[in-house]
């Protein structure tokens, strides 16, 4: 069996010369960690606006959060370089992340005047 680290492998020995049985990382139980997100244009029509030049995983973790858990809001993106990919080992683009979590997105050159009104 392979272990995510050396001390997990350790207690796993010794559990085994304790004659303890156990389960390795068999249960995922889901949490969620409270947070207050803070857009950055909220708009008289409802619309909310995220801004990104630089989209890290930590921020896109939690607009995906925010959208998962508040399916009500109307959340869209405006990026400054929506075709940059999420992580150098990665074909994913900031636009194509947007797409697969159900977020309308646009450059901040071109946005909707119907986002606006």
């Amino acid at each position: 069996m392979a272990f995510r680290s050396g001390l997990e492998e350790k207690v796993a020995d010794l559990f085994v010369d304790l004659g303890v049985k156990y389960e390795y990382e068999s249960t995922k139980i889901p949490y969620v960690i409270q947070h207050n997100y803070t857009p950055d244009f909220v708009l008289p029509n409802g619309v909310w606006i995220e801004c990104k030049g630089y989209w890290d995983s930590t921020d896109r973790r939690k607009i995906k959060s925010v959208k998962q858990q508040h399916p009500e809001i109307d959340l869209r993106m405006v990026f400054q370089s929506p075709y940059n990919k999420i992580s150098k080992k990665s074909k994913t683009t900031y636009a194509k992340y947007c797409e697969k979590i159900g977020i309308p997105w646009t450059t901040y050159t071109n946005i909707p005047i119907d986002w606006l009104v």
